[in-house]
């Protein structure tokens, strides 16, 4: 009879299911304390050392056990993500990202959707017992802060840094005013926009940077059309923009639908209408035509967001407001 051989098994926890800490620890050639502040997210930790460790937790699938760690931390490893809505492409994206970003910190991600108001969110992510919580995107979610469960820690995605809370945006004004720039720069005499919502702190400051741009440029400010980010707006916003030679859009959303009004009214983008949006959606570069638009780093904003609410949680010092630059991506949408 043949002697079959078997491949190594990762070495068990005591519980014969888990991958021990101390196997991990062999395999690094490190201390079982060094594994330690490794999976806690300690910074005292040298880069390669933290490499060779996690290169040791993935080869053996080791997996932190969450309930042990929260009963030596006093914390549930759990945030939590407040959204108004999901039907924003924008919105979604965070979601994914964000919840990337915390389990890359050892963190489960509790999403709560903000139907009944901001404030009961808030009430029922403290009875589900987070260290605290990212909110998307609107500033008119924020509530004053004695309305706030005491002690839940906050990081407010698109907000204003006077709001007196942690905040983290991408550069709207900036962004808008690179792609109102851009169409000026092609020969265009103005630049209509087609804006988000009025409450919008996000619309907001893509407003204002279209506005500046306009202004230093000594050019005419058309007035504002105005929609509620989806693609229905932009398909009715059609009528009022037909007659425009360049739109810069809030959002890419509304920018499909725009393009879509414009085909139907017998206006050829880019030969007759110029159109730039803002996000750069997965689907914008097989629009017909491919659309020229702002980038949005979703996952850099997620990482962001996410880096400071654990410093939060763990008493890191963080900035009160960070900026994640936008950049302009060209395609064939205006010229």
């Amino acid at each position: 009879m043949s002697e079959q051989t078997h491949p190594a098994r990762p070495h068990r926890g005591t519980s014969g299911d888990r991958v021990s800490m101390a196997a991990v620890a062999a395999r690094a050639g490190v201390s079982g304390q060094t594994v330690s502040r490794v999976v806690n997210g300690s910074p005292r930790v040298d880069p390669a050392t933290r490499e060779r460790v996690e290169r040791a937790m993935a080869e053996l699938g080791y997996r932190p056990h969450r309930a042990a760690r929260a009963l030596r931390t006093g914390r549930s490893q759990t945030i939590g993500l407040v959204v108004t809505t999901l039907a924003t492409v924008g919105n979604s994206r965070m979601l994914q990202a964000t919840a990337e970003a915390a389990a890359e910190r050892g963190y489960a991600l509790t999403l709560v959707t903000a139907a009944a108001g901001v404030a009961d969110a808030f009430e029922r992510l403290a009875e589900q017992g987070v260290d605290g919580a990212i909110v998307l995107n609107e500033a008119s979610a924020l509530v004053p802060a004695a309305q706030r469960p005491l002690g839940l820690r906050l990081v407010v995605v698109d907000a204003p840094a006077e709001s007196g809370l942690v905040v983290v945006h991408s550069d709207h004004a900036g962004g808008a005013a690179a792609a109102t720039q851009r169409l000026l720069d092609l020969g265009h005499r103005t630049v209509h926009h087609l804006a988000g919502p009025a409450e919008s702190f996000a619309a907001a400051e893509r407003e204002r940077g279209w506005r500046e741009t306009l202004s230093a440029a000594d050019a005419e400010q058309p007035d504002v059309v105005r929609g509620d980010w989806s693609s229905e707006a932009g398909y009715a916003a059609g009528a009022a923009l037909a007659g425009a030679s360049a739109v810069f859009c809030a959002n890419d959303q509304m920018a499909l639908g725009l393009l879509r009004a414009l085909a139907d009214a017998g206006r050829r983008v880019p030969d007759d209408v110029a159109v730039i949006g803002f996000d750069d959606v997965p689907d914008a570069a097989n629009y017909r035509p491919p659309l020229t638009t702002i980038r949005q780093d979703f996952e850099a904003l997620a990482q962001r967001a996410v880096e400071l609410l654990v410093g939060e949680i763990e008493g890191s010092p963080v900035a009160a407001a960070s900026v994640v630059p936008a950049s302009l991506v060209e395609r064939a949408s205006e010229r």
